[in-house]
């Protein structure tokens, strides 16, 4: 392999803007991958999560490396491979996994990509084999840099074992990037959405890019018992599987919304955590015989299944895409996500 260089983002603790945390650096490339099961990535699109701007902002709740790079979802080339790799060619187009410990998802341990270890917000990136997977043909750069995170939590949420069947009610709170792309996956396999938000706007894009009355919508805050919604909208039935993101704020509604035997998947909990919200939880989730059932994101076994289901569909995800941003304009990227204008997904190309 040919000498070459790359330029990547290292987090300054001592920022105090996203502008200042962010510090670029270049850096040589080994002329030698480091084993020989390993594979080189050039990137051509990153995706930005929530939980990237809480990590430069210093208020992840979980334990990061203080200069590490950034960012965990990106797409890119595969340029060299080493001896023994068997899964990739050169030319291939993949993603790495956000877990980099969870195959199978029975793994005891987690390594997340922009936390405890390095992240992708680089020109190039080298993993092992097996922590990578091919994405699908038809999708562009950016919209495969939209799976790693938002993707697979979405497809983890959703299925029930390794399919989503048609005709499922799913609620979906928010118009952040796990809900979009859960509601492109489930209008896919002929599923009824409804659709919670604060902002009237926002819940008005996404019908647009939808199909206006391909799903309905709930403001929360105009409505805020939106779980009785729930209920009148499905014909006085709950939903068979709420995406539930509020955490104690909100938790007791998504399971009072959701059918008998149906499952809340909570997924995190942006919202402030109060022990007090969960009183008579328990008897709540017996009374439903409801699945309460928690989302870490998901394995490479769930992610090479949410792929199949994508390409047998040809599942598109531009409109998910909210605003896209070149690498040298990363801190704007950051900014505009945290800013919370954004409906879907922040993307930056390369």
């Amino acid at each position: 392999m040919a000498s070459l260089t790359r330029k990547l983002y290292r987090r300054n603790i001592a920022g105090s803007s996203f502008s200042q945390r962010l510090a670029l650096h270049e850096e040589h490339i080994p002329e030698t991958l480091p084993t020989n099961t390993s594979i080189l990535i050039k990137v051509h699109a990153i995706s930005l999560n929530y939980r990237d701007a809480n990590i430069l902002n210093g208020t992840n709740p979980w334990a990061t490396k203080a200069d590490g790079i950034p960012c965990s979802d990106a797409a890119g080339e595969v340029i060299s491979i080493g001896s023994h790799v068997t899964r990739f060619k050169i030319g291939d187009r993949v993603t790495p996994l956000l877990d980099q410990k969870s195959i199978t998802g029975q793994e005891q341990e987690r390594e997340w990509l922009g936390g405890e270890v390095d992240g992708v917000l680089a020109t190039h990136l080298i993993f092992e084999q097996e922590t990578v997977v091919k994405v699908p043909d038809h999708l562009s750069w950016a919209e495969a840099a939209c799976l790693p995170n938002a993707g697979v939590t979405a497809w983890s949420a959703l299925a029930s074992g390794s399919s989503l069947p048609s005709g499922t009610t799913v609620v979906m709170q928010g118009t952040g990037g796990v809900s979009i792309m859960a509601l492109k996956l489930a209008r896919a396999a002929g599923c009824k959405v409804i659709l919670t938000s604060s902002s009237d706007e926002k819940l008005q894009r996404v019908q647009k890019f939808a199909g206006i009355g391909q799903i309905s919508t709930i403001n929360y805050r105009t409505t805020p018992n939106w779980d009785e919604e729930v209920l009148r909208l499905n014909g006085g039935v709950g939903a068979d599987i709420v995406l539930e993101t509020g955490g104690t704020a909100s938790v007791m509604r998504s399971i009072r919304a959701t059918a008998k035997r149906g499952t809340v998947s909570q997924i995190g909990y942006l919202g402030k955590q109060d022990a007090a919200d969960l009183d008579g939880l328990l008897p709540l989730v017996i009374d439903r015989t409801i699945f309460l059932k928690g989302i870490n994101v998901g394995s490479r076994l769930d992610f090479e299944q949410m792929n199949k289901l994508i390409s047998a569909n040809g599942i598109s995800f531009e409109e998910v895409i909210d605003q896209k941003y070149s690498f040298d304009r990363a801190s704007d990227a950051f900014e505009y996500l945290w800013s919370g204008k954004h409906v879907g997904k922040v993307v930056i190309e390369l």
